[in-house]
């Protein structure tokens, strides 16, 4: 392919706009480093060696080592800008040549056109200029304030165009192909990159003794009890574990869990079913766009999703919790819903349910979804006929859609009003308090939601909202309101995420209460794929035609694109800067290199015999889960010791971790038990250099 012809019609222009795409991107970085990052999550201390690193100048101030003072040249962002372009070019005029593709018709400005992108943050960074000048302080505010959003956008956008030039540009999708493999071999090779990458970390987590009991190993305990004939129930628990969530599912790992009876099994088998999810999102997407590249995409982007990855490792380092269980059944349930094998997608959805109650939310909308979609396509049908289908027939239908809804419903009335509260005796539902400016009871909450729009309106009408949303909906490029039908499957769930008072006060998707809205989001951004190239262009200009050319490759190369980008941004993985930035909370050798905490634990373990009932503070809590009992050290209430500040009468040893950043005692000074009752208990040497303290109750005491 000759030089020229990779670059379009407009060759000289072409290689103008990559140049001063190159001055653009460059100057909005500069801006960035030399004022307010915005979005971009680097601390000063990182800013300074990076500005350092490209040869400029950094002042930290001396006491809180805030960065003071930027200078740097412009130069080195150039050649970094223009080495990065001749990489992209390069690489994209060799894959063209390697797979003998022809550059479209009507390519305007060839390989040069993502480039486009890199001009936008420029643009903007010249009005704020403008505005500034004519001391339009508002405006300029504004736009400086959106302009690292603007830079992130030209980044997905860029690459979005990278990939757009590698998808068939003489048709509008690329078709099809038959395989024996379940996905295309780029899919395959993500989900085994996705398990083999973060069921390390989370190993890591574990090894390093930074993995909390509470909310996660938990679980395994309640496995590790209902094995050993002490009921499904950790010693966390306010009485059986049902008394928290209808939440079960992590009983069918048990033959798994019963041959390696680890917290890691657990782990590996939730890492494994999240990756899983790419191959129904796969087949979902190929099935509505007809378009393997796009379903690879859209398959891609599921693992490169910032919410999905903080499933698996939550941002509080919480590594296991059923709910996730949740997602792929919820997924391969969508595509057996497809495939009209009817039986095996109800199976999913018991599985669904047993993950959380909350899932309920999911398939009431989705029951009269399906209502729906029988009646449009009865209608269809009759369309076709020349006597249209009886009423009667239209009814039925509907009839398993509205049954599913109304199961739903009965389902997550019985779990929340009956089988919950009679695990708690009688006691309300934890989460009521979630949603306390609405009433005291989920009846008291539902009735007020319902009754006074007013409260409801500013309860959801917040910039937290607003956050949430668009956290969510932006790494995918908007694509799932495309699918907008399905999306409004989803709609009741999110608004009650939106109202959750826990979100409003950290307004990011970095838990675990997102997880039922995941399936929904995808499996919308399927269905909206091949909505451009179904429609009607006939009467519109031509024009219009070759810009929605390739229109569903283009939105699965944004999604994929986003994705990347926002995981870049949000994310705790190796692809995020916090990964890699040195001084972060979420840096490689901080969480993932176990510390001397870690390697002395050993020690302490070796001194508590299995048979001891332990009492100990959260992070060495899933160490002691296969003892006889294992009791939480804290000052958190608990059942097990009749709500009391102290541990159980029967507790022979105390673990107290020092060493950990929520460790609230530091000494022994500072250990309960030594002040209230020092001749009931005595200190071990643990030769651990102060990080752990170990009390053995005495003989009789």
């Amino acid at each position: 392919m000759p030089l020229s012809a990779a670059f379009g019609e407009h060759g000289a222009v072409s290689v103008g706009i990559v140049l001063v795409g190159c001055f653009s991107l460059a100057m909005s970085v500069q801006s960035l480093l030399t004022g307010s990052l915005g979005l971009i999550p680097l601390n000063d201390l990182d800013r300074a060696a990076l500005v350092e690193s490209l040869g400029g100048m950094a002042v930290l101030t001396p006491g809180d080592r805030t960065l003071d003072e930027v200078q740097f040249s412009l130069m080195p962002l150039l050649l970094i800008a223009a080495g990065v372009s001749t990489l992209a070019l390069g690489g994209s005029i060799a894959l063209l040549r390697v797979r003998h593709q022809p550059l479209p018709a009507k390519s305007g400005f060839g390989v040069a056109a993502p480039w486009l992108w890199w001009l936008l943050p420029g643009g903007v960074e010249l009005l704020h200029l403008l505005a500034f000048a004519a001391g339009l302080s508002g405006a300029s505010s504004l736009l400086y304030s959106l302009s690292s959003l603007v830079l992130l956008v030209s980044l997905a956008g860029w690459l979005s165009g990278l990939l757009v030039l590698q998808s068939k540009s003489d048709r509008n999708l690329e078709p099809v192909a038959q395989s024996r493999l379940p996905a295309s071999w780029p899919v395959l090779v993500g989900i085994g990159v996705f398990v083999a990458v973060f069921f390390t970390l989370n190993v890591q987590l574990y090894r390093g003794l930074l993995l909390p009991h509470g909310d996660s190993a938990m679980y395994e305990e309640h496995l590790w009890n209902l094995l050993h004939g002490k009921g499904f129930r950790s010693y966390l628990d306010q009485g059986l574990f049902l008394g928290e969530h209808i939440q079960v599912v992590h009983v069918l790992l048990t033959p798994i869990y019963a041959i390696f009876p680890s917290m890691l099994t657990l782990e590996f088998c939730e890492t494994l079913t999240l990756a899983s999810c790419s191959l129904p999102i796969f087949w979902l997407t190929r099935r509505a766009s007809g378009s393997n590249w796009c379903a690879t995409l859209l398959a891609l982007s599921w693992l490169l999703y910032p919410p999905l990855q903080f499933l698996d490792i939550a941002i509080d380092l919480k590594t296991f919790r059923p709910i996730s269980f949740g997602v792929p059944a919820l997924l391969f349930a969508f595509d057996q819903y497809e495939r009209r094998r009817y039986r095996t997608m109800l199976v999913l959805f018991v599985v669904a349910l047993l993950s959380k109650e909350d899932y309920a939310l999911i398939l009431g909308p989705f029951g009269l979804w399906l209502a729906w979609d029988a009646l449009c396509q009865r209608r269809r049908a009759a369309a076709t006929c020349d006597d249209p289908q009886p009423t009667t027939s239209k009814l039925r239908a509907s009839l398993p859609g509205l049954s599913l809804s109304v199961f739903a419903v009965a389902w997550l009335l019985l779990s929340t009003r009956v089988l919950i509260p009679w695990f708690r005796d009688g006691a309300e539902l934890h989460y009521v308090a979630y949603f306390s400016r609405f009433g005291e009871s989920p009846g008291e909450i539902v009735v007020n939601m319902l009754t006074k729009p007013g409260l409801l309106w500013d309860a959801l009408a917040t910039a937290g909202t607003a956050s949430y949303v668009l956290t969510l909906l932006l790494p995918l490029a908007l694509l799932p309101l495309v699918g907008f039908s399905r999306f409004l499957v989803g709609v009741p769930i999110l608004g009650l995420l939106c109202l959750n008072e826990l979100i409003q006060g950290d307004p990011m998707p970095w838990h675990h209460f997102h997880a039922p809205l995941l399936p929904l989001l995808f499996w919308a951004a399927a269905g909206g794929l091949g909505t451009l190239s179904r429609l009607k262009l006939d009467r519109l200009q031509e024009r219009l035609r070759s810009v929605l050319q390739a229109g569903d490759a283009k939105l699965a190369a944004a999604a994929f694109s986003a994705c990347l980008v926002a995981g870049a941004v949000v994310g705790i993985g190796p692809l995020s800067i916090q990964f890699w930035s040195p001084n972060s909370f979420y840096a490689w050798q901080k969480l993932y290199v176990p510390g001397p905490r870690a390697e002395l634990f050993p020690k302490v373990l070796a001194l508590i015999p299995p048979e001891a009932r332990v009492a100990s503070t959260d992070f060495v809590h899933p160490r002691f889960t296969h003892h006889e009992r294992s009791y939480d050290y804290s000052n958190y209430p608990r059942r097990v010791a009749n709500y009391e500040d102290r541990v159980p009468d029967d507790t022979d040893f105390i673990v107290i971790d020092t060493g950990h950043y929520y460790s609230e005692i530091k000494s022994l000074d500072q250990a309960r038990e030594l002040r209230t009752e020092p001749d009931k208990w005595e200190v071990l040497d643990t030769g651990t250099q102060g990080y752990f303290i170990v009390l053995k109750r005495r003989d009789g005491k």
